[in-house]
């Protein structure tokens, strides 16, 4: 009959997880049971199976810490549906709800880690369970020191757009145990729940986070950017974001479905002498190009100090 989900720090992130995985185990809600199209593009692992097996979650535990809180949760779970109706609130009550659970998201502000994890109780609520911290700069060398040995830690970098089932998450490495393939079952369908999901090595998590934790930030900067050419050109407002948000949609759909490089698209559009050519040299004056990536590099070297602690 499935595992127990808890989610520490059930806030806005907690609560697009919670949304992505009742979404897909809640099938009744998808109409003609269509499946969404990122679930037909190359490396996404879509979930299989039905709630009562042993990979997906049957129990939903939400951790918070004040009441107001809990009053905010259960207006958003009303509205999520009848299954998401089920999701229990335990306030103030992290190590119980720990306790009864087999799989827990650490899904608190980095900084609120290592004491959650040192609340008395805590260390044996979590032996031998499933820890997945999606807190950002937190290694999983750090975490390991806060709880027993027989806690198996892995960390996992979703992104916002997961709410929606369009998310991006990478998950660390999982460690060699007699569990390995059962944990990575239960990892791969709550994150393909969700979105795309891919394994990296740990060393690249900073960058991830800078570039699929953060890049929805960086993407709306440009999405607004040219919303408003288009209203300094004589559009409506509501047309041209319209506009501006598919032509971005759809561009990014061709390279995942495609498979298409993005030079190769640019080109196909570019004509001698065009309109098109003419705007990207004035991209090419503005030096966004290099811009862009100089804000990836910026957000990864800040994102490697997030989680650490505080220099006198």
């Amino acid at each position: 009959m499935g595992y127990t989900l808890c989610v520490l720090g059930c806030g806005n992130m907690g609560i697009s997880i919670f949304s992505g995985v009742i979404d897909s185990l809640d099938v009744s809600r998808l109409p003609n049971n269509l499946k969404k199209w990122e679930s037909h593009t190359p490396g996404t692992m879509t979930p299989t199976g039905s709630p009562s097996d042993n990979t997906a979650p049957s129990r939903f535990l939400a951790c918070v810490r004040r009441e107001v809180s809990a009053g905010k949760l259960k207006g958003v779970f009303a509205s999520m549906g009848v299954l998401a109706q089920s999701i229990e609130i335990f306030v103030s009550q992290n190590v119980q709800a720990v306790q009864q659970s087999d799989v827990v998201l650490l899904c608190c502000k980095p900084q609120l880690a290592h004491s959650i994890l040192s609340e008395s109780g805590m260390k044996e609520a979590l032996d031998g369970k499933l820890l997945i911290s999606i807190l950002a700069g937190v290694t999983i060398s750090q975490i390991s020191g806060w709880v027993l040995p027989s806690t198996k830690v892995i960390r996992a970098m979703p992104n916002t757009p997961c709410k929606i089932r369009e998310g991006m998450t990478v998950v660390s490495t999982i460690p060699s145990s007699s569990s390995e393939e059962l944990d990575g079952a239960i990892i791969l369908k709550i994150f393909s729940s969700i979105g795309r999901c891919r394994f990296l090595d740990e060393k690249h998590f900073d960058a991830c986070t800078a570039l699929s934790g953060s890049g929805p930030a960086f993407a709306c900067i440009f999405l607004e950017a040219m919303a408003d050419g288009g209203v300094m050109m004589g559009l409506p407002r509501a047309e041209a974001l319209e506009l501006a948000s598919q032509t971005l949609q759809g561009t990014a759909r061709m390279v995942l479905q495609a498979g298409q490089h993005p030079a190769q698209i640019r080109d196909a559009v570019t004509t001698p002498g065009g309109c098109t050519i003419a705007g990207l040299l004035a991209l090419e004056d503005g030096k966004v190009r290099s811009t862009i990536a100089r804000c990836i590099q910026i957000a990864t070297e800040r994102a490697s100090e997030l989680g650490q602690p505080t220099k006198q």
